[in-house]
C-alpha cells in the first residue's frame, strides 16, 4: 500500500496537511484528501508536486 504525507506549498513539517494519505480526489480546485483511516479533508488549491517514489504530495493551497 502506498501512503502519502501531503503538504501545503512547501515540504516541512510545520507545512502537513495530513499524513498517510490513501486517496486524492480533485474536482477543478476542490481536492479531497482521504487517509487509511478515513479522515477526510478538502482543500482549495491546486497540486503543485507529486512524489510517488518518496510518498509526498506538495498542494498550491488557497488559505
Amino acid at each position: 500500500m502506498c501512503l502519502a504525507t501531503v503538504y501545503k506549498k512547501q515540504e516541512e513539517p510545520s507545512s502537513i496537511l495530513l499524513e498517510y494519505v490513501s486517496r486524492i480526489d480533485v474536482d477543478g480546485t476542490t481536492i479531497t484528501l482521504t487517509d487509511v483511516m478515513g479522515e477526510v479533508r478538502k482543500v482549495e488549491g491546486t497540486i503543485k508536486m507529486v512524489d510517488l517514489a518518496n510518498s509526498k504530495v506538495v498542494i498550491n493551497c488557497a488559505e
